[in-house]
């Protein structure tokens, strides 16, 4: 059966609804940042702007205290549903390295043997702005990551234009979601001055209602001094990051180049087109579609064949293998059948004069074991420790000749 892109997605991402939205591994982050905005906004509205509902003119005009709550709540959900669950700009793996790229080269080892392997330069340099930017070769993606492109190790993905990898909405943040991350942590800012501020306005209510003080008026709504702490905290948290984020985007800078080349000064200015245009860029530009059909099905690609250039000593040994290592054997042949003759025409012709004079004794069973392993040799293997001896004996052989004839 054909499967999809996403049931063989080898990174860490979780899909929902037939791979149609997109998660990072850490989703079940989510909930939890569901339940810090849902869970104060139901007590505001239960336990303040329900009481505010009349105490402004005319009559029913404090309806919209509520209606402002409950419509801003729904607003930040959907800026976490459109940071969380799409892809962040995620560029598609390579499944074999770029041919382009790859270099040939020989090593050669200690015995001279070479031999050949293919390398990929580490980083390559690319223009942009009129400006030589380095990139890097991803071993795990098999592909040189785009400018200001990097490996989110969460998800284990190369991210366009990566941000960093936020584990409230469980994503990653990059080149595609951004811009509602942005806009998902300046409405929660301003949804926590909002409750706060209602939350105070509550509290001096009840204040001049009953003229008392401000304890008193605690007391009688303790929920709103619970509400106002919390959101004090949490402005901490998301008001600096929007404060944090409105720096970068004036700069046209991501967290990632921030905090990793915060000592090059080079860098930060390739891709600052002024504050106006910086604005403009990040907000008013399109969004770029996925490059990822997670839904399509699966084309098995053929298996590809990386030619190795072949070298000159192992296209030598392949001749050798062919022509002159047969001719060796034959010549061992030839030398075994000479010693064996050789052997037999000096014992004939000793029993014929029966003198006792020096005899050379030859090992009829080497000379058979120089027979066999000569024809072994045919078999690919190299033999060449008795070529000494044989020659020693075949020396041996025409001094014994030669004495024997001066007797003669």
């Amino acid at each position: 059966m054909t499967k999809r892109v996403f049931q063989v997605w080898k990174g860490s991402n979780k899909f929902i609804l037939g791979g149609r939205l997109i998660f990072g591994p850490d989703a079940r982050s989510l909930p939890l940042t569901l339940l810090l905005i849902i869970v104060p906004v139901i007590l505001f509205c239960v336990f303040v702007a329900r009481h505010l509902r009349h105490e402004f003119s005319p009559y029913n005009a404090g309806y919209a205290i509520l209606v402002v709550a409950i419509l801003f709540t729904i607003y930040v959900l959907i800026l976490l549903f459109f940071t969380s669950a799409r892809d962040p700009g995620i560029v598609p793996r390579n499944l074999h390295p770029p041919e382009e790229e790859l270099r040939y080269e020989t090593t050669v080892s200690a015995d001279g043997r070479q031999t050949p392997s293919v390398q990929i330069p580490r980083t390559k340099e690319v223009m942009v702005n009129g400006v030589s930017v380095r990139v890097k070769y991803c071993d795990t993606c098999m592909l040189y990551r785009p400018p200001r492109c990097s490996h989110c190790s969460i998800c284990n993905n190369c991210v366009e234009r990566f941000d960093h990898h936020c584990p409230w909405v469980g994503q990653c943040i990059g080149l595609r979601n951004y811009r509602y991350f942005f806009m998902f942590v300046s409405s929660s800012t301003l949804l926590c001055i909002y409750i706060f501020s209602m939350s105070a306005i509550y509290i001096k209510i009840l204040m001049n209602d009953q003229q008392g003080t401000v304890w008193r008026a605690m007391k009688e709504s303790p929920w709103s001094v619970v509400l106002m702490i919390y959101c004090f905290i949490a402005l901490w948290f998301v008001g600096g990051l929007t404060a944090f984020h409105l720096y970068l985007i004036s700069t046209n800078q991501t967290t990632y180049e921030k905090l990793r080349y915060r000592s090059s000064h080079s860098r930060s200015i390739v891709y600052n087109r002024g504050c106006p245009n910086n604005f403009l860029e990040v907000f008013c530009s399109k969004v770029k579609p996925s490059r990822n059909n997670f839904r399509a099905f699966i084309e098995e690609e053929p298996p590809r064949v990386v030619t190795l250039p072949s070298t000159t000593r192992e296209s030598g040994e392949a001749q050798d293998e062919n022509g002159p290592r047969r001719q060796k054997v034959e010549d061992d042949l030839d030398i075994a059948e000479d010693l064996i003759n050789l052997s037999q025409r000096c014992s004939a012709e000793e029993a014929n004069n029966n003198q006792p004079h020096h005899t050379l004794e030859i090992d009829h069973e080497r000379t058979g074991s120089i027979r066999t392993e000569a024809r072994h040799g045919s078999w690919g293997r190299r033999s060449g420790s008795w070529d000494v001896a044989a020659a020693t004996d075949v020396r041996e052989s025409r001094s014994y000749a030669t004495a024997k004839e001066g007797r003669g």
